[in-house]
């Protein structure tokens, strides 16, 4: 991938979330719906064996769930780096070991009892992982979960906090980064931390335009304003119209400042992304206290946060640990437990599964895993060691990828969203993975939270006009290196099948990449006749 800090705002990488461009599916390879097995087969061949994709390395497998039969497969047991459809390992353990009813719970803790409207101490706020209090569950309103929050807490009889308003993300230990992710994606909304208590996806919304004037400062806009919690700073002009964009956008790791230099010309389109936000806790905490103090709550104290390195307010980890988490269920508490003032419940996870499988969002299914680490039983292999939630995490899908028949030397788990560059499955546990959930009791949950062609997710602009849309279900997977599709497709003969395609070391720029894979799927979903005679 080129160095992000410095690149262009024209060659800034799409998000792995980006919608991308409608697809061109090859006319000479869907203009007749093939009839026979032999002939889908030979024309599947006849796109993977292009000579414009020789370069790269393409993984397929193609199965039919009603007879069992392998439609065509090419490398599928070799190891591939998966992109964004590392997610569907990640959620479909979610959705076996948490259901599709589980709900994330954010609590609001103090050490004693209201008294006349105060809180005499710190105000905590604790989060375990909901990624809903966002404008992405909201209609695109970047502070209805926040209000929520502060209509909870006033209802509850606050009107003034004497000590501190505290965001507490210790529930998640560990690192707030997936293992393996590169120093380049983190100043992108894709990359951004992980946290136990986030908002708004851990991202603003930038867009930078450029003057009606030559040789003034750009102008940019956020969503949402970012002044208590991201400083930016704008040292970016407007050139000559028609001369070269040279936008650049920096942010240092960890750092909360933003600098936008370089060059923007007159009447250019300009920027519009997400860009990641260092500590989401503090973003969380400043947008709360300015709802609070909309509603006349009076805090006295100043917004702070506590991580789970810190082990000291009114949460510490190791009371966090002892309380909440069956993993750690064999340890009692001595510290008296804190009062719950008000607490704010998630949509159920099958509703959180969509909102992460369909626009393939990376943080969320972060979350996800580390929700597995920290609420699924100790495995054996736990015993007299110390892992933090991620680790923990993986070690649980392994243990339900077993299940699905597919054993640990099969797969190389790094993350849980498919962003590190470490992951390495295969077309066939792909294709093992999806035939399992297929049986599965929450099947229904699990193929409704994936994009549709033509419809909705990073689907929503690919494979419209033809017997795709609407029909295939899979997920997409985009690194600057890899393309990638699974899931599952109905034939024009009413026959159920299961694929996984996976194109690596191919460059991202090349659109035939993406137009192979869907021109297959469109050759699928358009297939008259039978697996089987």
């Amino acid at each position: 991938m080129a160095a992000l800090m410095a690149a262009l705002c024209a060659a800034l990488p799409r998000s792995i979330s980006a919608q991308p461009a409608p697809s061109r599916a090859t006319s000479t390879n869907t203009r007749i719906a093939p009839a026979t097995l032999a002939e889908l087969q030979s024309r599947i061949e006849e796109i993977v064996k292009q000579p414009a994709l020789e370069p790269g390395f393409f993984a397929v497998k193609i199965v039919s769930l009603d007879s069992g039969q392998v439609i065509f497969e090419q490398s599928a047991n070799k190891f591939v780096r998966p992109a964004s459809n590392m997610k569907l390992y990640t959620v479909a353990t979610a959705f076996d070991r948490l259901t599709p009813e589980y709900h994330f719970i954010t609590s609001v803790y103090a050490k004693e009892k209201i008294d006349d409207g105060r809180i005499k101490g710190d105000l905590v706020i604790y989060g375990r992982g909901d990624p809903s209090i966002a404008a992405r569950f909201n209609n695109g309103d970047y502070f209805k979960g926040i209000n929520d929050l502060a209509d909870r807490i006033v209802a509850a009889g606050v009107k003034r906090i004497k000590g501190d308003l505290v965001g507490d993300e210790s529930y998640f230990n560990g690192a707030p980064l997936g293992s393996g992710w590169e120093w380049e994606d983190l100043t992108w909304s894709y990359g951004a931390p992980i946290s136990a208590l986030s908002i708004n996806d851990n991202a603003i919304d930038l867009n930078v335009k450029p003057s009606d004037r030559i040789g003034a400062p750009v102008t940019f806009t956020t969503g949402p304003l970012t002044s208590t919690f991201l400083t930016i700073i704008n040292h970016a002009t407007t050139s000559e119209r028609g001369s070269r964009s040279a936008l650049r956008i920096y942010r240092g790791l960890g750092a909360n400042t933003l600098e936008l230099s370089g060059t923007l010309p007159l009447g250019d389109a300009g920027f519009v992304g997400g860009v990641a936000i260092p500590d989401p806790a503090l973003a969380f905490v400043s947008m709360l206290r300015d709802a609070l103090m909309r509603r006349s709550v009076k805090i006295d104290g100043r917004v702070r946060t506590v991580s789970s390195q810190m082990d000291t307010g009114i949460m510490p980890a190791s009371f966090v640990a002892a309380v909440e988490s069956t993993a750690d269920a064999g340890r009692m508490p001595t510290l008296p437990a804190p009062i719950e003032i008000a607490s704010l419940q998630s949509p159920p996870f099958s509703e959180v599964a969509a909102h992460t499988l369909k626009p393939s969002q990376n943080q969320y299914t972060e979350m996800i895993l580390r929700t597995l680490g920290r609420t699924q039983p100790s495995t054996q292999a736990d015993a007299g060691r110390v892992r933090d939630d991620e680790e923990r995490g993986l070690e649980i899908v392994r243990n339900f990828l077993r299940q699905a028949g597919i054993g640990e030397a099969d797969v190389e788990l790094n993350d849980g969203s498919g962003l590190s560059r470490n992951d390495l499955i295969s077309a066939n546990t792909t294709v093992l993975l999806l035939t399992f959930m297929s049986k599965h009791k929450y099947f229904a949950q699990f193929r409704d939270a994936l994009p549709i062609a033509g419809v909705d997710g990073t689907l929503r602009t690919r494979m419209r006009g033809t017997p795709a849309e609407g029909n295939v279900r899979a997920k997409t997977g985009s690194l600057s290196s890899v393309a990638s599709l699974s899931g599952y497709v109905t034939t024009a003969g009413g026959e159920h099948l299961v694929f996984s395609m996976m194109l690596n070391n191919y460059p991202d720029a090349a659109a035939v990449r993406r137009d192979s894979i869907d021109a297959i799927a469109v050759l699928l979903a358009s297939f008259t006749g039978k697996s089987q005679p």
